[in-house]
């Protein structure tokens, strides 16, 4: 646990010449996070799958901070030929990249396959991610103490939060809470594995964990269905909820603190790990498993076409 209980995001050091890209960053978790990067003078990416809320949240943004740099840009993480044009037209105006945040996101929606056939939470939680990390590691290696801040969930901790590797896409049984939580479990096992391997190439790059506890989002009520958009978003949300701005300090302190390490896990330190100031939390053991780890990896691999050259620190 880390000794910086309340720590806040008054404690984020200058960011200023750093890039930092964030996902989902048009609401919610990521726009806190985009608010505070831009805030403390970070080069902010906002990467959005709607472009319209994504120009919205930069001019909040720049309304109360007119000098943030920021940058709104299209990304469909479900779609992977959108990861890829992302990836390239990035890569095309950026020479190097410091800090990728992969915050977006969908939650237990109708069961519902991507572009290229994969469940949707699968490829967008987790698929769209791994893509995307694998594309931008060239440029994030370039970068100034660079780190991969991968944001999953308390709910990988979940009896049904397992890898489903004999139906993926949920054809012989699909229970929407189930399937997001196997989608926060691939998060968990990609970003330790990405440490892994980081780690013995001697890469500078550092992959971090995050998760933001119980926070109120759009996520909860956008696409959810049923009992859950009833349990979490009408009546657990006014009740239970932090508010992303609090919600999302895990994340950032993954992002910005000078004294985290690769394959730290950030969560918020409150009972249940609900809500509370960041600290260093435990990842499932099953999460670390060499041989999950190494499975899903090859088989994230196979379903993008995203081979990671792993490029070992100069």
């Amino acid at each position: 646990m880390t000794e910086k209980q309340g720590w806040s995001a008054d404690r984020i050091p200058d960011l200023r010449e750093r890039v930092y890209v964030v996902t989902g960053a048009g609401g919610g978790l990521g726009r806190a996070t985009a608010r505070a990067l831009a805030r403390r003078g970070g080069h902010v990416v906002l990467a959005v799958r709607d472009e319209e809320k994504g120009r919205r949240t930069a001019a909040e943004i720049t309304a109360g901070q007119p000098d943030a740099r920021l940058e709104v840009r299209r990304l469909d993480l479900a779609d992977l030929d959108s990861v890829r044009a992302f990836a390239d037209r990035l890569c095309a105006d950026h020479a190097r990249l410091d800090v990728l945040v992969n915050n977006a996101g969908v939650m237990a929606p109708p069961r519902t396959l991507s572009a290229q056939g994969h469940e949707l939470q699968f490829a967008c939680n987790h698929l769209g991610h791994f893509a995307l990390t694998g594309l931008l590691l060239g440029r994030l290696t370039a970068g100034h103490e660079p780190r991969v801040v991968t944001v999953t969930s308390v709910n990988h901790r979940n009896r049904n939060a397992y890898l489903r590797f004999d139906d993926l896409d949920g054809a012989r049984g699909y229970a929407p809470m189930g399937f997001y939580n196997q989608s926060k479990f691939a998060n968990a096992v990609f970003g330790w594995e990405l440490h892994r391997r980081l780690t013995a190439a001697g890469s500078p790059v550092r992959s971090v964990l995050a998760h933001p506890g119980y926070t109120a989002t759009g996520l909860q009520t956008n696409g959810t269905v049923g009992l859950w958009r009833l349990v979490f978003g009408w009546i657990g949300n006014p009740l239970l909820a932090q508010r992303p701005e609090q919600g999302a300090l895990p994340q950032l302190y993954a992002a910005t603190e000078p004294g985290v390490a690769g394959g730290e896990f950030i969560g918020p330190g409150g009972p249940g790990e609900l809500r509370g100031a960041p600290v260093r939390v435990r990842l499932a053991g099953a999460a670390a498993d060499p041989e999950t780890g190494r499975r899903l990896w090859e088989l994230s691999e196979r379903l993008t076409g995203v081979r990671y050259a792993v490029p070992a620190a100069d």
